[in-house]
C-alpha cells in the first residue's frame, strides 16, 4: 500500500519536474529570440522560425513525462 502510494508521487514529482524544466527551458527560448531581433530586426523571419522549433522541442518534453508516468 505505501509502495504504491509513494510510486504515486515519484511521478507526479516526475511530471512537475518535467513542465517545470520545460518551462523555463521556453522562457529562456523567448528571452533569447527577442534579444536576437532586437540586435537585427532583418533576421526576424529565421529567428522566428528557429524559436518555434526550439519550443516545440523543449515542450516534447513534458510529453514524453507524461507518457512515462502512465
Amino acid at each position: 500500500m505505501i509502495t504504491s502510494l509513494l510510486a504515486e508521487l515519484a511521478g507526479s514529482f516526475h511530471v512537475g519536474f518535467a513542465a517545470l524544466g520545460s518551462a523555463i527551458g521556453i522562457g529562456l527560448i523567448g528571452k533569447g529570440a527577442a534579444e536576437s531581433v532586437g540586435r537585427n530586426p532583418g533576421a526576424f523571419v529565421r529567428v522566428l522560425t528557429m524559436a518555434i522549433l526550439a519550443i516545440a522541442f523543449a515542450e516534447s518534453i513534458v510529453f514524453f513525462a507524461l507518457f512515462l508516468a502512465k
